[in-house]
Order: C-alpha cells, then sequence, then structure tokens
C-alpha cells in the first residue's frame, strides 16, 4: 500500500458518521446491508449517508451492488487489513515485543470460535 492510499482511507474513516458506517457494515459481513437500512440504523439521512458512503467507496473501503431496487453495500475487509497493516508493518522496529500487546489483543477479540464436542 501506498501513503497516499492510507490517508485516503484514514481520512475517510476520520468523521464520525463514516466510521460509524463502516463499523456497521462490518458487522453484516459479508451479506452486506441495504443502503436505507444503513441509514435508519444510524439515523441519518438517506442523501447525506450517500454522501458519505461515496468518500469510503473513493477511499476503496466500502463497494456497492445493485439488488433489484435496492443497492447493497459492503465493507472491505482486504483494502482495511491493508491500512493496518501499513500502519503497523514498521512499528516494530525489528523488535517484535512491541508489537506484541496489538498482537494478543486482537487475537481476543478475533480468534474463530470453536465447535464443542458432541454438538452438530
Amino acid at each position: 500500500m501506498e501513503t497516499e492510499e492510507a490517508v485516503l482511507a484514514l481520512a475517510a474513516l476520520s468523521q464520525s458518521t463514516r466510521l460509524e458506517a463502516f463499523r456497521t457494515l462490518v458487522r453484516y459481513e459479508p451479506d452486506g446491508l441495504a443502503a436505507g437500512e444503513l441509514a435508519r440504523q444510524l439515523e441519518v439521512p438517506q442523501n447525506t449517508l450517500s454522501a458519505h458512503l461515496s468518500i469510503l467507496t473513493r477511499a476503496g473501503l466500502v463497494s456497492s451492488e445493485r439488488r433489484s431496487r435496492s443497492i447493497i453495500y459492503r465493507a472491505n475487509l482486504g483494502e482495511f487489513r491493508d491500512v493496518a497493516v501499513f500502519l503497523l508493518r514498521d512499528c516494530c522496529g525489528g523488535r517484535p515485543e512491541v508489537c506484541a500487546p496489538v498482537v494478543e489483543s486482537l487475537q481476543s477479540c478475533c480468534s474463530p470460535k470453536r465447535k464443542e464436542r458432541g454438538h452438530v
């Protein structure tokens, strides 16, 4: 990832409505969420949300797809991962113990849930 791409993504997320829109879309992965439903959940007028979604889309953090009469928005988790890796890649300065707390905190919230034995 280039610095300009990271700046564009971070700038897109630096506004509270856009940040909440992105976070909400992440919760609805992989199916995405219709624009109207997203506006309702965020309690934002649809035309205002449309402008915010355009900014997130230009930054590569959100994609859209028309399904019948609805536009479904999805978080681009690959792009978000690239931004996060861009920020963290050099944080260690060759000392992995510096980033260990960040990695540990991600493992506790993002680890796959194990299936219990004996349950189908």
